[in-house]
């Protein structure tokens, strides 16, 4: 904090949650409007209020979707210690798909804003997703005749169309992965 920033009152505090938390919850659901009005509808506060504590939409939303996606990462980064790169790989494509099985519908809400948190941590995701990627060819899990680079796009891919079915059950994501890791695993 600057010497010039005022420390927040608790009430700016708790504002501020509440409205990340509606935004969260808009978020996760499928045809929702997420607007500052819906938003502080679903908090239970004004809409100036919203605008007070983040500035605009785009920020609310981004911090939002930003708070969201750092479990992810922080199990995608745990993911990079475990013993067996396969089964690392597979878990976290499983938690991928339940991701997005929750909250499919914020990539439409987020085409068109400006979202620089969020945009952090995609690529650090994408890291992570490369970096276990990486882990399994080299303990030789997976093939090695297919682009590097391809694969996190094609896996980041199959796991958001599986998270949209309308069957998106646990199962149906284990038998999709288990059939992406079976193609990916390399000719004997």
């Amino acid at each position: 904090m600057s010497t010039t920033e005022q420390p927040r009152r608790a009430d700016a505090i708790r504002n501020r949650r509440l409205a990340l938390d509606a935004a969260k919850l808009l978020l996760a659901q499928p045809g929702a409007t997420v607007t500052v009005e819906a938003i502080a509808r679903q908090a239970g506060l004004g809409a100036a209020t919203i605008v007070r504590a983040f500035g605009t939409k785009d920020a609310l939303i981004d911090t939002a979707v930003s708070d969201l996606l750092k479990p992810l990462i922080q199990r995608g980064t745990q993911a990079m210690t475990e013993a067996d790169p396969a089964v690392a790989l597979r878990g976290f494509l499983l938690e991928l798909i339940d991701f997005q099985a929750a909250h499919w519908i914020m990539s439409e809400q987020l085409t068109r804003l400006q979202v620089p948190l969020t945009t952090a941590r995609r690529a650090e995701l994408s890291e992570i997703l490369i970096g276990l990627i990486r882990r399994a060819r080299e303990a030789g899990a997976i093939r090695s005749d297919i682009d590097p680079g391809i694969l996190p796009l094609v896996l980041g891919e199959t796991t958001y169309a599986i998270a949209r079915s309308n069957g998106a059950s646990s199962d149906l994501a284990s038998s999709f992965v288990t059939v992406i890791m079976d193609g990916l695993r390399p000719p004997s």
